[in-house]
Parts: C-alpha cells; structure tokens; sequence
C-alpha cells in the first residue's frame, strides 16, 4: 500500500482492490462532469471554443482518477505519480497559469467526486465505513498531489527564471562591450531577455568588498545585474526624479556605489567607465559624499583627474613659485590665492570668506604678486591656476 494511505485501515471483509475495481467503470462519467464544472467555475480553463484543449483536459482528469485507484490498490508506485504530478505543475507554469488556479481545480475536482461517490453509495448500498475510509483517501491524495504539483511549478518557475536571468546578464555584457555591440546584437538580446531598452541608462558599479559585507540588494525587475563579476554593476534605467533617485539609494542600503551619469544606451561602457573613476576617487577619499557617489555631481573633479600623472605635472608647474618657502606660509598663501580667483579677484570678499582682515589679505597678495608676477594677470595662467590649487586641496598628502 502507498505512503499517502498508510493511515487508512479497511474493514477485514472490504479490499481496498476490490473498491477500486468498483469505482473504476465510473471514471468517465466522472471526469466528464469535473471537466464540466472546472471550465465553467475557473476562468483559466475555459477555453469555450477549443474543442482538442477540452479533450486534452477530461484525458488528464481521467487519467488522475485512474491513477487515483492504482494507487488505492497498490498497482502504482509512490514515485511514479509523485513524478506525473510535477510534471502536471511544472506544465502549468509553462502554460501560464497560477498555481492557485491548478489546486482550485484539483479542490472542485475533489468535491465532484465525492458528490459522486455519495450517489454511488446510495445506489449500491456502499457501507458507511467504507465511504468514509475513501474520503479519508481520497483527501489525503489531493493533500499529496497537490503538493508534488506545487513542487513541479516551482521547479519550472526557478528554471525559466535562471534562464531569464543568464539572458539579462548576457544583455548586461552586451551592452557594456567597448566598442559597443551591434545595434542588432543589443536588440535581439533584449527582447530574448524581456528588457525594454529606456531612452538613458545608468550604470552602477558597486564596491566589491562592500558588496561581499552585505546581502544582495533587492532590486526590481526591469534592472539588469550581475553581482558575480569581479567589479559587481547594475545596468537600469536612469532615475529621472527625486523619488527614483531616493529609491535607488535605499535599494543599495549601506553599500559603497558610484553611480554613473546618465547616458544614452549605446554609451552605456562610458557611463561605466566614469562609475569606476567616482568610485576609485571615493575610496582614495577624494570624493566625500557618503557610501553612494553620484558622478554627475562631480564631473569637475572626475575631468580633473582624468589623467593624474598631467594633473600632477600641471600642479607641479604652475605651483614651483611656492615650493621654497614654509609649509605653513605655503598653506596660508596657497588658501588665498584660491580664493582670491575664485571670487573674482575681490580682496574685501576673500577677507570676508576666510574670516581674516583685509590688512592680511593684501599683505598676502603682495606676497603672492611677487611669487608669481605676470601670471596673475595672464587669464590662461590663472585657469590653469586654478585646477593646480583645485586638485591640491583634493589631494592628501597635496601635490
């Protein structure tokens, strides 16, 4: 006898073979009205106008009851319906319908056949005892099935959505390919992977050992991820509102991200490319703006260090005046200076803004008038100017 009706025990004059071969002459009738009532009651069934779905289904309905009796009297193994269920829940999912609609069916299946089995028992003057012994296995069977059918549609869901899911990240790489895919390429893999390509994009690059510190972050659906790569990214559309901005950030939680700027699709590898400058910037501290940097609120300071040996060089050059005296002085003049460009050339207003009198800052630019003559009037001199004490204020230790 099978696991599932283990627990039931028969009268000693009562076979549960002798029952089944009973009840098996009635398999068609019964199947016939289940079918009935399941494509009437359950809107994912009814298919009113095909003719062959509603064939296929009453031979599925009466194959279940006939394997219902097999595995009454013990001509089925335990395995073998177990295996037919999960393959009955694995084709529901792939038919598109909800696993709550398949045990909806399987619960009014039950109860047609137990309305049935009460006629029957009146008809034949089935013993109570026995009637009540098919109930019991009866519901048990529908407890075991359904769940060998929710364990067949969750397999299937896992496999369609590994599937999905290593064509998304096929589509990520694509679209960060430098150069770029085909525009071909990018649009049938995005339709294999149901992405819709947004007019901009954004890539984030996460920082890798803050990643592995954290589980992975919940994101939805429509972005593309591969937390995998030795530099994990996200690919999604950008955010265009606060709201979505603020989204973003709570779904990274505490991780360390740069976020690069948005871009059309095709320049998606450039909006990488600066998501890995922000993010190396950030953790050299060059960049103090939390765990997330947003890169197009520092594009200066990515365009400054685009080339860091011509940085260096620049800074080097346009700064040599001051390299022979104190470092203290140094710092002092050097804090002038950028602030006496920045603010149009205005001593009352570089007073002002680093808290000194304006008896200090002349004194001061008298000093930096002889460090650096002609320069300060020169307009090409002073831009460069700037981007040396720029990048100097950035640095730790400074150029």
């Amino acid at each position: 006898m099978t696991a599932i009706i283990r627990t039931v025990t028969w009268p000693d004059d009562v076979t549960p073979r002798q029952v089944a071969d009973v009840l098996r002459p009635y398999i068609s009738l019964a199947a016939e009205e289940m079918v009935r009532e399941i494509t009437e009651l359950i809107p994912e069934f009814a298919r009113p106008h095909d003719d062959n779905y509603r064939r296929t289904v009453q031979v599925s309905v009466q194959q279940s009851l006939a394997t219902f009796l097999e595995v009454l009297d013990g001509r089925t193994s335990e395995r073998d319906w177990l295996e037919m269920y999960r393959a009955v829940g694995a084709g529901e999912m792939r038919e598109g319908r909800s696993l709550e609609s398949l045990h909806s069916a399987m619960r009014l299946g039950a109860r047609v056949a137990w309305r049935q089995l009460i006629d029957f028992a009146e008809q034949t003057a089935l013993p109570t005892k026995v009637l009540g012994i098919l109930a019991e296995a009866t519901f048990q069977h529908l407890d075991a099935i359904a769940g060998a059918a929710a364990e067949g549609y969750a397999q299937a869901q896992a496999k369609v959505a590994g599937e999905l899911d290593r064509r998304r990240r096929r589509l990520l790489e694509l679209m960060l390919a430098d150069p770029p895919a085909a525009i071909e390429a990018v649009s049938v893999a995005s339709a294999s992977a149901r992405w819709r390509v947004p007019p901009s994009v954004c890539v984030v690059v996460l920082d890798e050992h803050s990643a592995a510190q954290h589980p992975p972050p919940i994101l939805p659906p429509e972005v593309l991820v591969n937390l995998e790569r030795h530099e994990p990214v996200l690919l999604l559309a950008a955010p265009e509102t606060a709201s979505a901005r603020r989204e973003l950030v709570q779904s990274l939680g505490a991780r360390r991200a740069a976020i690069g700027p948005a871009v059309p699709p095709r320049s998606a590898p450039l909006s990488l490319r600066w998501a890995r400058q922000g993010l190396a910037l950030a953790q050299r501290n060059i960049l103090h703006s939390g765990p997330i940097v947003w890169c197009a609120d520092h594009l200066g300071t990515l365009v400054l260090f685009r080339d860091e040996r011509l940085l260096a060089e620049l800074a080097r050059v346009r700064l040599a005046p001051m390299a022979g005296i104190r470092a203290a002085q140094r710092e002092q003049l050097a804090e002038t200076l950028s602030a006496w460009l920045a603010l149009d050339r205005s001593a009352p207003e570089v007073a002002s803004r680093l808290h000194i009198h304006p008896q200090t800052v002349r004194y001061r630019l008298r000093r930096l008038q002889q460090l650096f003559g002609e320069q300060l009037a020169d307009s090409e001199s002073r831009f460069e100017l700037e981007i040396a004490l720029r990048a100097r204020a950035l640095l730790d230790p400074p150029l």
